[in-house]
């Protein structure tokens, strides 16, 4: 169940806990994976580590995705590297927290620029050659507060509601091209971020999740090799909440 034997895949933000369980992921069940983030030296231990849990398919790719030609010249590179992109998991990401009040408007754009631009860019530069194989499996990591909201996260939610919005648009365009498109929405993912919090922050939060504690990286990653899989050929448009109950939409 779940091979992935022969895919080509492209993850974006690799070198963050989510970003990292997403790729072992893909590789465990046989892809070939195109790692991508601003960070070498993480790419670099993160290839060393997948290849090291056998196989050698893994390419590392350093991307700046707050501008176009770092955009094109990503999708290049891993097509370039791989032969092509099956599968591509749009994760990278980032927050520029601020009441809406305060917000520069730098700061909404930034978050704007690479959580929503870049991802509807990476999938349209990789749409041609999934459309001519007839096959293709785009994958956006959206979060709970695109459903729900949040305080002072008006132009991340902002970001992670309209991931959820052109999947379904774009879904419908190329469904009878064989190309998939879904989301997959994290609630509360255990991650270096949150290990940053104190014990009573900690508490604060698991006392609002049915399930009592914060989800596990390896959990998303599960849901995006679903996605990824023949197993969710009849599934697209569709947005896979793993938050462990907080939010039940």
């Amino acid at each position: 169940m779940f091979d992935l034997t022969g895919k080509m895949a492209l993850v974006t933000g690799a070198t963050g806990g989510i970003g990292g369980e997403i790729a072992k992921a893909l590789h465990a069940q046989g892809a070939v994976v195109a790692i991508s983030g601003r960070n070498k030296e993480k790419l670099d231990a993160l290839a060393a580590d997948l290849k090291n849990s056998g196989g050698s398919n893994v390419h590392a790719i350093v991307a700046d995705l707050s501008n176009a030609d770092g955009i094109a010249a990503l999708v290049k590179e891993a097509e370039a590297a791989m032969g092509q992109i099956d599968i591509l998991v749009n994760n990278a990401g980032l927050a520029r927290d601020n009441l809406s009040m305060r917000m520069k408007e730098e700061e909404w754009n930034e978050v704007l620029d690479v959580n929503l631009t870049a991802p509807f860019m990476i999938a349209k530069a990789c749409q041609r050659g999934m459309m001519k194989r007839r096959f293709g499996r785009i994958i956006n990591i959206s979060s709970v507060v695109g459903t729900t909201g949040n305080p002072g996260q008006c132009n991340y939610v902002a970001s992670k509601a309209g991931l959820v919005g052109w999947t379904k648009a774009m879904g419908m365009e190329i469904a009878s091209r064989g190309i998939t498109v879904n989301c997959v929405a994290p609630g509360f993912i255990a991650t270096a971020m949150t290990e940053a919090l104190d014990d009573g922050q900690k508490e604060k939060i698991n006392s609002t999740i049915p399930m009592g504690r914060m989800g596990a990286p390896r959990e998303i990653a599960s849901a995006v090799a679903y996605l990824a899989s023949d197993e969710a050929a009849y599934v697209t448009g569709a947005t896979i909440h793993v938050n462990g109950g907080m939010a039940m939409v």
